[in-house]
């Protein structure tokens, strides 16, 4: 069980259904989730948000290109006011790619009583993605509905994509034997391949009404292969999701053996901040002196804090903004 548990956390693996022509991930969170939520003391309610959010990033992530950013961003009227991720591809093949998370909340609007998902009001939920420099940023966007983030994901995906899609997460504090309390997190998607020259383009409306659904996109033998593949992944149990005891090959094989599932490399996921003290200043570089002396304290310096990170940075205020009249110690003669 142990060397199962070493193998497994902290990785996403891509499989595919050949005979049902469903793709999908299987992803394990566990010494990545925890550096995420240590980074803060968030209230449960919000830990399982982040979790949930944490969880979907790395396994829609890990459809992207190396060195492409992918981001999650759940923005609403409710308590929990913000949600943001970060997924940072790999720099190169055989290398972990990186994951960040912060939320934003209203402590005095939590419902201690209620669901994480009760902690959500009325909003939207956001990919970006960053091709890299020269290339046009892709976002899409649909509205905050159904009963879970995960559910908000799916609606993404046959609204934007026009691709079916499923996630089944679990998540929460665990405790192994003989070790801590901590959290872990694991999940199954699912997600129909598309076809060579789909036929359909987008839509752009954000309004609940117009919605897709799988039965919206797909027919014939193609919806009941999806249905078959979703009834299937109905069985599975959290524990299984979770694990450690449940090696996710031996999951794909125990769901899926009449589709004959194949499995690709798994990939690594890491903890990784790219904040620096280059990038505060670069952001802080569109401002007068006049403005830097409003964020100048009493002490005599400018500070920021990274919101996902908690780096702290202080700074001499000469050296900042367009106006800077005096170089740091990286700056060249």
């Amino acid at each position: 069980m142990l060397g199962s548990k070493i193998a497994w956390d902290d990785t996403v693996l891509p499989f595919q259904l050949d005979q049902s022509d469903v793709r999908g991930r299987v992803a394990r969170l566990d010494g990545v989730l925890e550096q995420v939520l240590e980074q803060h003391d968030y209230p449960p309610v919000i830990e399982a948000l982040v979790a949930e959010v944490a969880l979907l990033t790395a396994m829609i992530g890990q459809t992207i290109k190396l060195r492409w950013k992918l981001s999650i961003q759940i923005r609403s009227d409710g308590p929990a006011r913000i949600i943001a991720t970060d997924y940072y591809a790999p720099t190169a093949d055989g290398k972990p790619a990186r994951i960040r998370a912060y939320a934003s909340y209203d402590a005095n609007r939590l419902d201690p009583n209620g669901t994480a998902y009760d902690q959500v009001g009325k909003g939207y939920f956001a990919i970006l993605i960053d091709q890299g420099e020269g290339n046009k940023p892709y976002q899409g966007i649909t509205p905050l509905t159904a009963e879970s983030l995960s559910r908000c994901a799916e609606a993404y995906f046959a609204q934007s994509e026009q691709l079916p899609t499923r996630f089944e997460l679990a998540f929460g504090r665990s405790t192994l034997a003989g070790d801590d309390e901590k959290w872990r997190a694991g999940g199954v998607m699912l997600q129909k391949m598309p076809k060579a020259s789909p036929s359909a383009a987008p839509l752009e409306s954000t309004s609940d009404e117009s919605l897709l659904t799988a039965s919206d996109i797909l027919d014939g033998d193609d919806f009941e292969n999806w249905n078959r593949a979703n009834i299937l992944l109905d069985t599975v149990d959290p524990l299984e999701l979770i694990g450690p005891s449940v090696q996710p090959t031996d999951l794909l094989v125990r769901l899926f053996h009449e589709d004959k599932p194949r499995v690709f490399d798994a990939q690594p996921v890491a903890f990784g901040c790219s904040c620096s003290e280059k990038s505060v200043r670069n952001s802080l570089s569109i401002y007068s002196a006049k403005d830097i002396a409003t964020m100048t304290t009493e002490e005599g310096t400018v500070s920021a804090d990274c919101q996902f990170c908690g780096a702290h940075y202080v700074m001499d205020p000469k050296t900042l903004g367009f106006e800077a009249k005096a170089k740091t110690d990286g700056d060249a003669d």
